[in-house]
């Protein structure tokens, strides 16, 4: 029983966090990042008592949640969300139509970055700190620093023109 409620612990820390980390990679379908999000959990789960504790809990399960997503990218050769965005904009036409509309051409801009640049942004936007990123991602804190300048001003340029 501790094992369990260890788990939801964990499960209630980290939800928030996976589910808006596969939203960015799945062009924000909510279906698909919620269903992802639930495999990460199930990967954690089977895999708890094997974590070496290495690194903290969090970032174990950001790189298991981003390998998942890139798994499905793959599978799936994902679409660049044109259909996801209009099903978006049809939804949510109302008093923030502005602020909804900045969001979703950013994440439109998002999902035109290469997918480790993309996994980069997401897990920034996620207020993951860089040496954890750099972790996660397999690269030199140093590297990543210089990708977030890099993407975020690509970022900008896309979301003011319209093109990565």
């Amino acid at each position: 029983m501790k094992e369990a409620s260890h788990f939801e612990e964990i499960y209630q820390a980290n939800y928030l966090k996976v589910i808006r980390v596969c939203m960015g990679y799945v062009n924000a379908d909510e279906a698909l990042a919620k269903d992802l999000a639930q495999e990460v959990f199930i990967k954690v789960w089977e895999h708890l008592a094997s974590f070496r504790k290495e690194a903290s809990i969090s970032t174990w399960i950001y790189r298991i949640t981003v390998n998942t997503c890139l798994l499905e990218l793959r599978k799936k050769k994902y679409l660049k969300g044109e259909e996801t965005f209009e099903k978006l904009e049809v939804a949510q036409e109302e008093p923030y139509a502005a602020k909804e509309r900045q969001l979703k051409d950013m994440y439109q801009c998002i999902n035109k970055l290469p997918k480790d640049s993309r996994g980069i942004i997401l897990l920034e936007l996620e207020g993951v700190p860089q040496k954890e990123i750099a972790s996660v991602m397999g690269l030199s804190h140093e590297a990543v620093r210089v990708r977030i300048h890099r993407i975020k001003n690509s970022l900008t340029k896309c979301v003011q023109n319209d093109s990565v």
